[in-house]
């Protein structure tokens, strides 16, 4: 099994980046997540990625993690039937692993329902095998915070920002900022601020 790849970041698209080690580059698909925190690809700055080796009659991909908690949360996921590696990612890029769990210890199918391609049954299916294998101190609280967060992204979209653009904006609303009034109004600010540049 590859456990982490190391190499400079040569490509980053979408869902995978390449990774040059020792002459090779290794194409792994990642979540936005992943994507996001690595540095610009050419830059000539050593990444490294914890990965997962899925083997196919036809293929051998690559997944790539920032963290070791998003690997094992990922080999969760595929542990769970009907849940492949794509279908892994896309729940993965909902959000972060905290809200993942606790989308999973409330019994909240449809905070992962949102994920693309995964319906009511899979969502389900995850929550009965995973319950009791995930941790997650604050759920109740966190699962009230994504409800809200929801709303407020339908909100932003309502105003003519793109979900993507909304979502981003509503992350950086730090944790301190209460009520759904408040953390609508911080998101304006990021959003205008963002504009202005």
């Amino acid at each position: 099994m590859i456990y982490s790849v190391s190499g400079v970041l040569a490509l980053k698209e979408e869902n995978f980046v390449v990774v040059e080690a020792g002459g090779v580059g290794l194409r792994l698909y990642v979540s936005k997540g992943t994507r996001a925190a690595l540095p610009a690809a050419g830059v000539e700055a050593s990444v490294r990625l914890f990965s997962h080796l899925h083997v196919k009659e036809d293929a051998l991909d690559l997944y790539g993690f920032a963290s070791q908690d998003e690997l094992e949360f990922f080999g969760m996921l595929i542990g769970v039937s009907g849940v492949g590696p794509k279908s892994a990612l896309a729940i993965l890029d909902t959000g972060p692993l905290e809200e993942l769990a606790a989308a999973i210890k409330e019994n909240r199918p449809d905070l992962l329902t949102r994920a693309a391609g995964i319906g009511r049954k899979t969502a389900e299916r995850v929550i009965l095998e995973l319950k009791a294998k995930v941790e997650s101190v604050r759920s109740g609280a966190v699962v009230e915070r994504m409800e809200t967060d929801s709303d407020l992204i339908e909100a932003l979209a309502s105003l003519g920002y793109r979900r993507e653009e909304a979502r981003a904006a509503i992350a950086k609303v730090g944790a301190e900022v209460k009520g759904t009034e408040d953390r609508l109004k911080a998101a304006l600010r990021l959003l205008g601020s963002n504009a202005k540049r």
